[in-house]
């Protein structure tokens, strides 16, 4: 653990005051305006937010596993569109560099990713490259002492506000898969980098995404994470950081669902029908009940596979796990929260219409659920 249990508790309970004094009261307008206000922004920075998981020696916070799930999930009390402001820099943006970047790299980046003067982006995915990552067909071409770049980079979240792209790109067109994939850190400013308008999403209005354009764009070879020796070994830096952006997701799951069921009780024990609250019929108590299980199962899970990952242990299955029932659980939990709402679960004036189409994005970002299924069942294969 990174932080004592009293310093742990002051930091949880912060988060829960400026979830619930600051970001949930701006939800709504959030949703409607699509556009994050700056003060909110600031607010982050001031809290340390983007930079929990970038070690303290580069002005991060430092947070464990343990500890970064329990933050998470207070934060996921809130529309997950807020999360998403800060989420890149201590997950798959920053992960990368801090595991296998040259102290050169982490000196200059994380310190001020750390502060979020840097916003950073992760480019992976491409028009005809989701699923199957490790096929990426953006070029990068030696020349000199640089590459060139071109191709294409779909659906990158805050692509309109990043400063810094962790952008992967072939470097050996020779070798198949992942095996000639390099990562390169590439500053949003460079010339030949061009930005495709906002994607109208179903929900999470206020992150915004977009396509990235590389057209001959000219990177120093010293941008490749790690240096020349982790050139074509990129795709192997991007995975290392899965686990952790799962376990992440998971506990962002949870923290929705929790919210959820604030909402679903509430309703359910103001809302009069046949003279008495509808909170006294068992059929929607057995819907919250079932949220209420499925919820504390999730919690468990994730719970378990961060300390075992702090513990050293790879937690590759487990991860997978908890992504895969996480992510569909908070699905259901939002199904029926709508459905204990009745009409009203169907206006945009109640959360809970919101977080149905936000957290339907759960089940697709960091790996699909059926990804995860592939990978849990390649997994038991193997050991077996």
């Amino acid at each position: 653990m990174a932080l004592d249990s009293d310093t742990l508790d002051q930091l949880l309970r912060t988060l829960e005051r400026f979830v619930r004094e600051r970001l949930i009261p701006l939800e709504a307008q959030i949703a409607e305006e699509d556009v994050m206000p700056q003060g909110i922004i600031d607010e982050m920075k001031a809290l340390g937010l983007f930079g929990m998981t970038i070690p303290t020696e580069y002005g991060g916070l430092g947070l464990s596993m343990v500890e970064e799930c329990l933050a998470v999930k207070v934060l996921g009390l809130a529309a997950p569109a807020f999360r998403s402001v800060f989420g890149t820099n201590n997950g798959i943006g920053s992960q990368g560099l801090v595991m296998d970047g040259t102290e050169e790299q982490k000196t200059h980046y994380l310190p001020k990713m750390a502060t979020g003067e840097i916003i950073g982006a992760f480019a992976l995915t491409e028009p005809d490259v989701g699923s199957d990552s490790g096929s990426v067909r953006t070029g990068a071409v030696a020349d000199g002492d640089d590459f060139i770049l071109n191709g294409t980079k779909r659906y990158i979240t805050n692509a309109p506000q990043a400063d810094l792209f962790t952008v992967f790109a072939r470097t050996d067109p020779a070798e198949a898969g992942g095996r000639g994939v390099s990562a390169f850190l590439v500053d949003a400013s460079l010339e030949g980098i061009t930005l495709g308008p906002k994607n109208r999403k179903m929900g999470q209005q206020g992150a915004h995404v977009c396509d990235v354009i590389f057209e001959d764009c000219r990177v120093p070879a010293n941008a490749i994470i790690g240096g020349r020796e982790k050139l074509n070994r990129g795709f192997a830096t991007a995975m290392k950081t899965l686990d952790r952006g799962r376990l992440h997701i998971s506990a962002l799951a949870v923290g929705c669902a929790n919210r959820l069921l604030e909402e679903s009780l509430a309703f359910a024990t103001e809302r009069q029908q046949f003279g008495q609250p509808i909170a006294q019929f068992q059929l929607i108590q057995a819907m919250l009940a079932d949220s209420k299980a499925e919820s504390y199962a999730a919690e468990c899970m994730v719970m378990d596979a961060a300390r075992r990952r702090d513990e050293g242990e790879n937690v590759n299955t487990q991860a997978s796990c908890c992504k895969l029932f996480a992510s569909e659980m908070v699905g259901r939990v939002a199904d029926r929260a709508v459905q204990i709402h009745g009409g009203a679960g169907y206006m945009e004036e109640y959360a809970v219409a919101r977080f149905y189409r936000d957290v339907r994005l759960f089940r697709i970002y960091e790996g699909t659920s059926q990804i995860q299924q592939t990978i849990i069942a390649r997994n038991m294969l193997k050991q077996a």
